[in-house]
């Protein structure tokens, strides 16, 4: 179940990366960004009402610092984006997100069976072979130490949301993970301000950041019931591997194509999830 549900996880994660990036080329991809954290935050706000919870302190806590990753992950992530160094920061994150929650549980006593980590070496590769793209950069953007800057700025920020989620234990009730979506949006925010980004949603394509932070409440909300039921090593590598769910759906939508390296990475996918699930 452990194994289902971090899968669904990467499927809701990968939608909603594909929805992200496809207004970001409409519209600013900072106020997308926020947006997606305001939608995010209100329907997790609204389902929370209906379950039963009572977060202590720690919780919360815990529920800050991951709101804290969350956010500065996305903004160093959208940085790439929107300086056409994504080709860098999105495999580079990928691998470093996956790295950080794996060395937690491993630290933490977690032992998965030797076909796990089969899957899990098989995943490291898979996920930056399909993250990876021809690089594209705007005039005056730098690539390479500026890109390895910010991917692994943003990877260790999103590991440092699924190491901290998965403290988060079930009596805590949805309320965390509402206050996980605000506390993102202020980091973005903040980041925003620092590095001068306009991130102010006031076009209309920025609306679509609703649907995308639905879905990444969404996704987020799965990879932490996946941690209750399984190792968080196991988890996070199997909902890292969303990158794969948004490079199909490229393909298949908007007709991209699927480049040579990124056919072996989904093939690596597959063989990972695989060696998860028979281990």
């Amino acid at each position: 179940m452990g194994a289902l549900l971090a899968l669904g996880a990467a499927l809701a994660y990968g939608l909603g990366d594909f929805v992200g990036g496809f207004a970001s080329q409409r519209v600013t991809a900072w106020s997308v960004a926020l947006t997606a954290q305001a939608g995010g935050a209100v329907a997790v706000l609204l389902v929370s009402t209906t379950v039963d919870g009572s977060p202590t302190g720690t919780d919360l806590a815990w529920a800050v610092l991951g709101g804290v990753g969350n956010g500065l992950g996305t903004a160093f992530l959208y940085r790439g984006l929107s300086s056409g160094r994504m080709g860098v920061v999105a495999p580079v994150s990928g691998v470093a997100a996956t790295l950080l929650p794996v060395a937690v549980g491993v630290l933490g006593g977690e032992r998965p069976g030797a076909l796990v980590w089969l899957g899990v070496l098989a995943a490291l590769p898979a996920i930056w072979l399909v993250a990876r793209r021809p690089l594209t950069t705007t005039a005056g953007a730098p690539t390479g130490r500026a890109g390895v800057l910010d991917g692994v700025l943003a990877g260790l920020g999103f590991g440092t949301l699924f190491a901290a989620l998965a403290e988060v234990p079930e009596e805590a009730g949805l309320l965390p993970l509402a206050l996980n979506q605000v506390v993102a949006g202020l980091a973005i925010v903040a980041v925003a301000v620092v590095v001068r980004a306009p991130w102010v949603p006031r076009q209309r394509g920025a609306a679509l950041g609703v649907v995308s932070g639905v879905l990444g409440a969404t996704a987020t909300g799965a990879f932490m019931l996946a941690t209750r039921e399984g190792y968080l090593a196991v988890a996070a590598v199997l909902t890292s591997l969303y990158p794969a769910v948004t490079v199909v759906l490229a393909a298949a939508v908007l007709r991209e194509t699927i480049h040579r390296s990124q056919a072996v990475g989904l093939a690596l996918c597959a063989a990972a999830v695989a060696l998860v699930a028979s281990g």
